[in-house]
């Protein structure tokens, strides 16, 4: 599986898991508590990680890494939040994508230029950024038991895949990473 089908697939498969964290969120925690948060950021971003780890043949190592990273956004964004308020979050998304850019480069064992890894880092940071933006009125009204979660699910596919599409799309030998294209 390459290019188009492997982003597609990593799209679907964190956009399950997030679609899932929706419905957990709202179905069975009884309130807001950091530790879930941070534990929803750990879990979800070791899979983002596993998914990358697999592309770069180094699922283990990716898991860990971008679960640590999910971890460490999740904390930073409940220190950084009653300060700067929830539009942190956007923030914290862009920094993710950047920081998963980084280890999605050293995973491949190639981490080619820090202009290109920085290029594509920033490429998925932006493009993934905006289309959470655009998704993130999932939320609102706060209705969990209203949700159409198969809108949450399409609405995560569209805000995972321009991130994955910009790490693990088009890359060639000049990169200086393994080619996941067809």
């Amino acid at each position: 599986m390459r290019g188009l089908a492997v982003t597609l697939v990593a799209s679907l498969a964190i956009a399950s898991l997030s679609t899932l964290g929706d419905f957990i969120w709202a179905a069975w925690l009884p309130g807001h508590r950091v530790v879930y948060g941070l534990a929803h950021g750990a879990l979800l971003f070791c899979a983002i990680g596993f998914m990358l780890g697999v592309v770069a043949g180094r699922p283990i190592a990716g898991a860990i890494a971008a679960g640590t990273i999910g971890f460490l956004a999740a904390g930073t964004f409940y220190v950084a939040a009653p300060f700067a308020g929830y539009s942190v979050m956007f923030v914290i998304w862009v920094t993710v994508w950047l920081s998963l850019g980084i280890l999605y480069a050293r995973l491949s064992g190639r981490p080619g230029t820090n202009r290109v890894v920085l290029s594509r880092g920033s490429m998925a940071a932006v493009a993934s950024g905006l289309a959470f933006y655009l998704i993130s009125g999932i939320w609102r009204p706060f209705d969990p038991v209203g949700w159409d979660y198969a809108v949450h699910f399409g609405a995560w596919t569209i805000a995972y895949f321009p991130g994955f599409a910009a790490l693990m799309m088009g890359r060639t030998a000049s990169d200086g990473v393994v080619s996941p294209v067809a």
